[in-house]
């Protein structure tokens, strides 16, 4: 699954493999504030997320 991330920064994806998404399918679907741990990839201008945890975060708001 892909996600599409921005900020004042620009924009960059976030990438949740299969294996993630099947296990995190409802924090993927219905977080309003969704957190995320995972790594950074560039490639020249374009960033990429690659999700290894999700976290609702939406009892923040």
């Amino acid at each position: 699954m892909f996600m599409t991330l921005e900020d004042k920064t620009g924009v960059s994806n976030l990438v949740i493999w299969k294996t993630l998404y099947e296990k995190q399918r409802r924090v993927a679907l219905s977080a309003y504030l969704l957190g995320v741990e995972g790594r950074i990839q560039r490639d020249g201008d374009v960033v990429h997320l690659v999700a290894y945890k999700l976290h609702d975060l939406g009892a923040v708001l």
